[in-house]
């Protein structure tokens, strides 16, 4: 098993600084190229840039939590569940048993958007 990840393509895991702005203040974030992969697929599924889907995440976080101590951590933690998500689908033949109408846009916390 551990060869598997051992073998990994190390410019996978190096990291990477992007500079984004939210609400007009530029912040770094430095994360991961497979993280920024993962975060780029989840904005092509939502119709926007990677740039506007981080700072909804952002905002959403600081809406539900009032502050976000971690926000890389946060983002790394929301591939992962979007990727399980992805696999929960792929493994009950796609389509999730709670959806009855056209698949919600993501939302950070991973919960279900009203629209």
């Amino acid at each position: 098993m551990c060869e598997y990840f051992v073998k990994a393509d190390p410019i996978q895991y190096e990291q990477r600084s992007r500079t984004i702005r939210i609400h007009g203040v530029l912040t770094s974030i430095r994360l991961e190229n497979m993280v920024w992969d993962i975060l780029a697929e989840m904005a092509e599924a939502e119709g926007c840039t990677t740039n506007h889907l981080i700072v909804q995440f952002h905002d959403e976080i600081l809406a539900h939590r009032g502050e976000v101590p971690n926000f890389a951590s946060f983002l790394r933690v929301t591939c992962m569940r979007f990727l399980r998500r992805k696999l929960t689908e792929a493994e009950r033949g796609g389509t999730p048993k709670e959806d009855v109408a056209p698949r919600p846009r993501i939302v950070a916390l991973g919960a279900r958007s009203a629209s």
